[in-house]
């Protein structure tokens, strides 16, 4: 793999998954509280003919202003079920938490995408910096959005998070009983690859030390050096995930200017408070409805299976520790998608490289909107 330690952080979350957001285009003011909007449609996708859309900014706990997409039926009738969307974990909303807004929106929900703290067109210096009590607010925050929203049935809101924001989704519904469902599409799970690299291969003290060493040093030499995104070209050789990742953020598939996963990635120490975290110890006690979804040739499958099953049962492995069975049991589903890789479940996928082709449609849209209409009556 790309690194042996959990710089790893610094370079399994860049080098592999990208991540990275300059203000860009988004000219803020000091405090990053008035965004400049980018108003023209800009987008990796076509906007459907059967949503509206616009612009919105809510402010968070932590005082921040996210920038988001609001999508709505055109049909749009009475107060309606509402979804709040965001991943990967370094992309924007531009991308693949965009289209899953939208098509939740063309089958009949209000539906968000927002970009999280840090990043994108959202607030807050330094950019590309992220915590785990800071992105869950973020999600909480969205259903703060949409619970006042005139338009929303404020006791049906539910949320999706896609990668990286799979776990940060888990975390969130463990915390706010007003998410009645949840759906972890693709989900890694942050702060487990944070401490342990991939398939906890480096699950041991010597090698978290290392790394805590390295990131100190960092702070004082660099604190705003950037790790770089994924990478601009792929050596033959590398693993299929490599290849997919460079697939959909370096062309036209899905790179945006905008994403730091298309760019120049996190800062090296811009999520460091992820290493030294485990925030999914209470997901074996949400009581709402839980969809984790992955695909059946995805690398990170293991994320979700494993989540799944402290979830449900509360012990997995890669947890060392063990919790009661969850209350709720019977609402919580693991659904995996035959051939589909990890970046297949962004947009659906394509049957030739660059979002070439016909599009393998990878993502069961109807099946996602069938368990949020019977979970959120």
């Amino acid at each position: 793999m790309i690194r042996k330690t959990i710089v790893a952080t610094a370079l399994v979350l860049t080098t592999l998954v990208g991540y990275a957001q300059k203000s860009g285009n988004n000219q803020n003011d000091n405090n990053m509280t008035t965004l400049n909007l980018t108003q023209e449609w800009d987008k990796v996708f076509p906007l459907s003919d059967k949503v509206n859309h616009r612009k919105v900014t809510f402010k968070t706990r932590y005082g921040l202003t996210l920038a988001a997409d609001l999508y709505t039926p055109k049909n749009m009738q009475g107060k309606m079920a509402a979804i709040a969307v965001s991943g990967p974990f370094g992309a924007v909303k531009e991308q693949s938490s965009g289209l899953y807004a939208m098509r939740m929106a063309e089958r009949g929900f209000v539906a968000l995408a927002f970009d999280p703290s840090y990043t994108g067109e959202s607030s807050g210096e330094p950019r590309r910096t992220a915590s785990p009590d800071i992105n869950t607010e973020d999600f909480m925050a969205a259903v703060d959005f949409l619970c006042r929203q005139d338009d929303v049935d404020a006791d049906r809101v539910g949320i999706i998070g896609i990668c990286g924001w799979g776990g940060i989704a888990l975390n969130a519904a463990a915390a706010d009983t007003r998410i009645k469902a949840t759906v972890a599409s693709t989900m890694y799970d942050m702060t487990r690859i944070s401490g342990n690299d991939y398939n906890d291969a480096f699950d041991v003290e010597d090698a978290r030390h290392t790394t805590r060493e390295k990131l100190a040093t960092q702070r004082l030499a660099d604190p705003m050096a950037m790790a770089g995104g994924v990478l601009d070209t792929v050596p033959p050789q590398a693993p299929r995930f490599v290849h997919d990742y460079y697939d959909y953020y370096k062309t036209e598939r899905g790179y945006h200017q905008r994403s730091g996963n298309s760019t120049d990635g996190w800062r090296v120490v811009g999520t460091q408070a992820y290493a030294n975290s485990r925030f999914l110890y209470y997901i074996n006690e949400i009581r709402s409805a839980v969809l984790v979804m992955h695909g059946a040739d995805a690398h990170s499958r293991y994320f979700g299976e494993a989540a799944y099953r402290y979830m449900v049962e509360g012990k997995a492995e890669g947890y060392k520790f063990i919790g009661q069975p969850n209350p709720n049991p019977e609402n919580k589903q693991l659904l995996i998608i035959p051939d589909a890789s990890h970046c297949d479940l962004y947009d659906g996928g394509y049957e030739e490289k660059e979002g070439k082709g016909q599009s393998r449609n990878m993502i069961p849209w109807d099946t996602l909107a069938d368990f949020f209409n019977v979970n959120m009556k």
